[in-house]
């Protein structure tokens, strides 16, 4: 049990506390090793200035592609393809990931970590352009999941566009809901971290979804369509 202390003092107990659960989610994150495909890819997307989603995250995003058998996934945000070949493995050997990004050059990184990871040209389908011009061409109850880890101001509109894409039964996924702790925090009033807070109160409290928080690394929102 955790003994209060006033208001600016951390007791001993909070701090192993504190220091338990920190020291957990550094072993959570790592625990699925990556290897030289991805590591590769990392590499390059920190050469590039991008925030790759973390191992932990990308383990995550595996599993639910492969407990949902998925064959069609969405991802907004290509980055260098750390997150699309954690998605690609989750998904069946016949399943095709479609890819949106702005920047093109980028979305040649990705097919280079593909290619290096092992995966067929026709296991990916590289989309350029702006998320939410590309969302509104891709059919309507197409898909098992869709990730979403692009411009955070427009993350209330991916999920608008994401309920229509996925079929019954399929996921949905937010990287980046605490923003770096800023979304938690009501004090931070920024137009990203009131999105994100507006994002995870329309999603926990939407009768169509089954929502969960998962704390990897910089918080991964999911839920499943009903």
């Amino acid at each position: 049990m955790v003994i209060r202390r006033p208001p600016g003092t951390v007791g001993d107990e909070e701090r192993a506390i504190t220091g338990n659960r920190q020291a957990s989610w550094a072993f959570a994150d790592a625990f699925v090793a990556e290897d030289d495909a991805l590591i590769r890819a990392r590499a390059r997307s920190h050469a590039a200035g991008l925030r790759p989603v973390s191992p932990g995250t990308g383990a995550a995003l595996r599993l639910l592609t492969a407990a949902g058998n998925a064959k069609y996934v969405v991802e907004i945000g290509t980055g260098t393809g750390v997150s699309g070949i954690h998605l690609l493995r989750g998904m069946r050997p016949d399943g095709v990931l479609t890819t949106v990004d702005t920047e093109p050059d980028r979305q040649q990184l990705a097919r280079e970590a593909y290619r290096e990871a092992g995966f067929a040209a026709n296991r990916s389908r590289f989309i350029p352009g702006a998320a939410l011009d590309v969302l509104p061409r891709l059919t309507d109850g197409a898909y098992d999941l869709v990730f979403c880890d692009g411009d955070r101001l427009e993350y209330l509109d991916y999920l608008a566009e994401a309920l229509r894409l996925l079929r019954p039964g399929g996921v949905l996924c937010f990287e980046g809901a605490f923003a770096q702790g800023r979304a938690l925090d009501a004090a931070h009033q920024d137009p990203e971290s009131q999105t994100l807070r507006d994002l995870m109160r329309t999603v926990r409290d939407s009768p169509r979804l089954a929502p969960v928080l998962l704390p990897t690394d910089d918080g991964l929102l999911c839920a499943v369509r009903r």
